[in-house]
Order: structure tokens, then sequence, then C-alpha cells
């Protein structure tokens, strides 16, 4: 007699969370890693994006305005890279707006949360996402 063959664990999400504040994104994978997820905390655009091929993020968290590469800008290319993945950008400065409808003048459309964000906040609207 065969025993049964156990249903599959669902994968967990890996989520890159990208931001030039360190502290914020190393919290962020934090209380991820604790909610269930694979995070992995990223400190510029150009790490994100260089991780995309090897980590395959089913989320992509990323802070707008820093140095060298946006958020948006790795967004772009996360989403010509990994169409399914999820993107969810967040910020706390006013020039946001800018490169949003700079974005969104060119097609790319993004959902984006305000900085400072409470976890259980984040929690939720990664519940509602993935």
């Amino acid at each position: 007699m065969t025993e049964p063959v156990p249903a599959p664990t669902p994968k967990q999400k890996v989520v890159l969370v990208v931001d030039d504040e360190t502290a914020i994104a190393s919290t962020l994978a934090i209380i991820l890693n604790h909610a269930g997820f694979e995070a992995h905390a990223l400190f510029s655009g150009q790490e994100a994006v260089a991780a995309l091929d090897k980590l395959q993020p089913d989320l992509l968290i990323t802070d707008v305005v820093m140095p060298g590469m946006t958020g948006i800008e790795a967004a772009i290319i996360t989403r010509s890279k990994l169409p399914k993945c999820k993107i969810l950008l967040f910020s706390g400065q006013a020039a946001t707006i800018d490169l949003l409808d700079r974005a969104r003048a060119q097609g790319h459309d993004f959902d984006i949360l305000s900085k400072p964000i409470h976890p259980s906040d984040l929690l939720e609207k990664l519940r509602g996402q993935l």
C-alpha cells in the first residue's frame, strides 16, 4: 500500500523592500519575514534591479525618491522583466507626485502609500494584493 502524497505547502511570497534609509528597509523586511513572507531589504533601485533575476520577487515595495535610480525607474524595469510582480510604492516626499505623473504619462500606474506606514496597514495592503 502506498502512502498518500502530502499536499504541497504554499510557496512563501518573495518581497523586495527597497529604501535608501536602511533602517526603514531592514525593519519592514523583518516585519514581513515574521508575517510569513520571504522579504529582502535592499537599499537602492540599482540593488533591486540586480536582484530581480536571482530572487524572482512576487512583490516589489520601494521608496520613490532615492539617489541614483528612483523607485519608479526600478518599478518600470521590474514590470518589464517580471510582468506578474506586484509593485507598491511608498514615499514621504512631495516630489513623488511629479514622478508619478511622469510615469503615468508613459503608461505606468502604481499604487502608492505614504511614509511612515504602520506595519499593520502595510500587511493589510499586501494581503489584499497577493
